[in-house]
Formats: C-alpha cells, structure tokens, sequence
C-alpha cells in the first residue's frame, strides 16, 4: 500500500529517464511523450542547456531569501519586460500562486485608488485556474469545489466568450455581469483543462474594449499557453494588453517556476509586505528560467514552433477526415492541441498508451497533445501515425 495520499489517479507504470520527446520505463520500453508533465517540459526531457545550468547552479546556490536582491531574478525580470508588455515581475513556484498573486493585485488596485468596493473578478465557466481555494471558486467546478467549502467569494462566471463569431460589442452576457464592485475581467487565453479551448482574437479585443469601457482590468491566465503557441503568449496575435498575466508551466522548462507580470498603473498597491514567496525567484529556479528563455529566444525559435504546430494541425484534420466517426474537431494554437471526439477520451488515450503515446485528458471529451517545443517532424508523424492506428482500432 502506498504512503503517497491518493490524490491522483495513477497510472500503474513510472519511467526512469527521459529524453527529447521520450520517455523510458522502468521495463526500457520507450514512450513518446506528448504531455510532458501536462504542458510544462517545454524543452523536452533533459534538455542539455537546462542540465548543464542546474548543475552549475546548484554548485554555488539554491536559495536565498527574497529580502536580499538576486541577480538572475533581475535579470529574468527584466527580459520579461523588455519582451512583453509588463513593467514588472512577482515570481511565484507554481500557475496557481502566479493566479493568487493576479486576483491579490487586482483587488489591491483598486483599494490604493480609493475604490476598495471594487473586489469582485468575473471568471469563465470551465476554466481552471490552480487547485489553491481561491483559484479553485473563481473557476467554481463542481467536480473540483465539492467539500471545500464555505465558498470563497468574490466572483462571478459568466459562459465561455466567443462561441459563436460575434461582432466585438456584442459580449452581452458578460456586460451585463459587469458592476459597481467589477475589479477585473479573467480569461484563460487558451482554456487548457476546459478542453483547449481558444478565445479568439475579436473576442479578446472586445474584452479589452470593455475593460476599458468600464475602467476595469483585463487579466488573461497564460499559465498554460505561455510560450507554447509559437508566440511569447497567445493573446498576442489579438494586438491588445493585458493589465495582469499569470503564467508558469513551460517558464520553468519542467522547474517550479511562476510568475505574475503587471503593468506600473496596477502596480501600485503592491508595496513592502503586501505579498511574498518563501521560494519564489530563488537563484536555481531563476538559472533555469533564464536559460529557457536564452532556448526561446534562439533566432526563429518559435517561428519554428507555428510551422510544426501548423503541421501538426493539418496532420491531424486530415485524421479527422479519414475518420469521422471518432475524432469530430481539431482544436488549438501552435503546439497546444486538442483533439474532441466522438468515442470515450478515456478509452482512446489508454490505447494510445498501449502503443507506447502518452496524452492527457481534458473536458468536453478531449484529448491534449502537448509536444515539446523542440519536436521534429519525424516525431510528429510517429505520433499521427499511432492515433491513426488507435483511430482503426476503435472504428
């Protein structure tokens, strides 16, 4: 019997090593991995650039506390800023922390300008947003929230935007959840756990419209997409900024690593002792995520990364087409894909796994595809060619 407390539901299998795009299993049998530690070995296993910084790192230090300045959390700081449209950086250890600190800051906001009645945050239905109790009632799943009450409050859910190609002033139902206490609307660019999901661009420029309408603040949750889309984040495509954007995940290539950018108006409130992380930007975490970004900002890195999600896309439509009856739509952004189907996802990613593909499941019955950014065509086909083969299997 296990020690571990049974939170999850294990598959009975564990891996030894990994490498790229694969890993090994106790037995030697290889795997190609598509869910990479679900979205976040963004490089791969063991990537040489992450492993050669881990181990020089960790010969001169892994932690000091955060009352003391730490070069590489400068540093990774600032090349997010320079990069993106924040002014600054609070790192965290986790998507869920990164998500505490954006809903802490938006109320904070609006407390230091005088308007502390300003504290409620409208969040999407299906959306996950980390397992902490606050990111667990703004996303509010009942599957998730049942016996962890009481309820914490403060926000208000309004249905998925952009499921239909509306024009961008007609977001009636999320105007009308609009109030005199609405501090912020928050979106998952990319619904990851709600089935991957993607706000579209008209639809994230119509948020913007109404955050600014209604001087309110438009936080956008990349914890997932962040860098997985062939772009720095997702919303990019769309043309607009954001006020606040947690991410994590990919960031850290497979290290706990978060973080909550914001721009200097939302700043504000966020003075000494208002927020804080034990862990948070410790020097090994921010080695790491510094050297993620020297990976990212390779010349034509994430071009490279939209054509084989492109390719990838295209692969898996022609899939579609072949077989009608199991997979009825391809979904996604770069490297962030998902396939809905019409058989049980369940039963479809177990017989991935007997041929030797890892997925994961998400809601409205799918299964994501998370390949590493640094996956080749070759892999990419390995893994069409064995959902082609489980498609025939369940036909």
């Amino acid at each position: 019997m296990s020690s571990v407390l049974g939170t999850y539901a294990r598959k009975p299998i564990s891996f030894k090593e990994g490498k790229g795009s694969y890993l090994f299993a106790e037995n030697g049998e290889k795997y190609l991995d598509f869910v990479q530690g679900i979205a976040t070995n963004i490089l791969g296993h063991c990537h040489e650039h992450l492993v050669k910084t881990i181990q020089e790192q960790s010969k001169k230090l892994w932690h000091v506390s955060n009352a003391f300045i730490i070069p590489d959390q400068e540093r990774l700081a600032k090349r997010l800023t320079d990069n993106t449209f924040a002014d600054f950086v609070c790192f965290q250890n986790s998507g869920t922390e990164a998500t505490e600190a954006s809903i802490k800051i938006a109320r904070k906001y609006f407390h230091k300008i005088g308007k502390p009645e300003k504290n409620r945050i409208i969040t999407i239905k299906g959306a996950f947003h980390g397992r902490t109790l606050a990111a667990l009632f703004a996303a509010n799943n009942p599957k998730h929230t049942e016996g962890f009450g009481p309820k914490v409050d403060g926000f208000d859910q309004v249905p998925f935007p952009g499921s239909s190609n509306t024009s961008n002033s007609e977001h009636t139902t999320i105007k009308k959840a609009i109030n005199k206490n609405t501090a912020a609307i928050m979106v998952e660019t990319i619904m990851g756990e709600g089935g991957i999901k993607v706000v579209p661009d008209f639809c994230l420029k119509g948020l913007r419209e109404l955050c600014d309408e209604h001087e309110i603040l438009l936080i956008l949750d990349e914890v997932q997409s962040a860098y997985r889309t062939g772009n720095f984040f997702a919303f990019e495509t769309s043309g607009i900024k954001p006020d606040i954007v947690p991410i994590a995940k990919g960031i850290g290539g497979g290290f706990p690593l978060g973080a909550c950018l914001v721009t200097k108006k939302v700043s504000v409130g966020m003075t000494p002792g208002t927020h804080g992380s034990t862990f948070g930007g410790n020097p090994l975490a921010m080695a790491v995520g510094n050297a993620v970004l020297d990976i990212i900002f390779e010349k034509n890195f994430l071009q490279n990364v939209r054509q084989k999600g492109k390719y990838f896309h295209e692969e898996l439509s022609k899939v579609k087409e072949k077989y009608p009856k199991i997979i009825s739509e391809v979904r996604g952004v770069g490297l962030m894909l998902g396939v809905r189907l019409s058989v049980d996802n369940g039963e479809f990613m177990k017989k991935l796994m007997d041929n030797k593909m890892l997925t994961v499941k998400a809601e409205e019955n799918v299964i994501r595809l998370f390949p590493p950014l640094i996956v080749n065509h070759n892999e990419l086909d390995e893994g069409i060619k064995k959902i082609k083969k489980v498609c025939e299997e369940m036909s």
